[in-house]
């Protein structure tokens, strides 16, 4: 089990600023399965993914449009858990665990943490 700390909603903010980079650099196949394990999508989902596993740049766009437009309140909280399962992916994870969100506002900043 993972401990996300963060909002859904900022989870979801921060998924939208990386939107290209995760679209180019996530293979959603098992991604799909855990998050259809989680309840997030349903089978009808899953059978409309299916249709674009040979291009998995363009599953990928349609799952994270997806869950944009979802209503599910741990959709982003439950894709993050699904990235951070996959050693492969753990750069990205500290890529979106170094966005900067802005109190009160819809901003997204890029913090490097590590430069300082």
């Amino acid at each position: 089990m993972f401990i996300v700390v963060e909002s859904n909603a900022a989870l979801k903010l921060r998924f939208q600023k990386l939107h290209g980079t995760i679209v180019e650099s996530i293979n959603p196949g098992r991604i799909v399965n855990f998050l259809f394990q989680e309840g997030v999508i349903d089978v009808k989902v899953m059978r409309g993914l299916r249709k674009f596993r040979d291009d998995p740049q363009q599953q990928c766009e349609e799952l994270l449009m997806l869950l944009h437009e979802s209503q599910n309140q741990q959709a982003f909280v439950k894709l993050y858990a699904a990235i951070k399962r996959e050693s492969n992916l753990l750069w990205l994870v500290d890529r979106l665990d170094n966005l900067h969100i802005e109190p009160g506002t819809s901003t997204v900043n890029v913090c490097f943490l590590n430069a300082l």
